[in-house]
């Protein structure tokens, strides 16, 4: 299988639980009027903020994890491009068409003799 897009969301499992952390007061700037129109709706604000910033972080750690291991997924590619996958011969529900690529059987584009 090659390492293709990798989404955000489908890796956020594997970030340190952010949700068990203790809460920490701190101190924000926050628009005036967007501050007085969530408490006119009711919005927990301090809620709010925690989700959209907790997002926020797992985004950007994915980002900087993709970018650091850019080069050994190219070249993890480029291996199965060239080798084809590792244990692609012991697959029985597949046929390999011999360069490591598997097609559901009956399904390959290779004329029959």
């Amino acid at each position: 299988m090659r390492v293709k897009n990798l989404r955000i969301q489908d890796r956020s499992f594997l970030v340190p639980r952010i949700a068990d952390a203790p809460k920490k007061a701190t101190h924000l700037t926050l628009n005036s009027k967007v501050l007085e129109m969530a408490r006119e709706l009711g919005m927990n604000v301090s809620q709010t903020v925690d989700g959209l910033l907790a997002e926020e972080v797992k985004h950007r750690y994915w980002e900087k994890w993709a970018e650091e291991n850019r080069a050994a997924m190219k070249a993890y590619n480029e291996r199965i491009a060239k080798e084809g996958l590792p244990l692609a011969r012991y697959c029985s529900f597949a046929r390999s068409l011999g360069d490591g690529h598997v097609t559901e059987e009956g399904n390959d584009k290779k004329k029959s003799d």
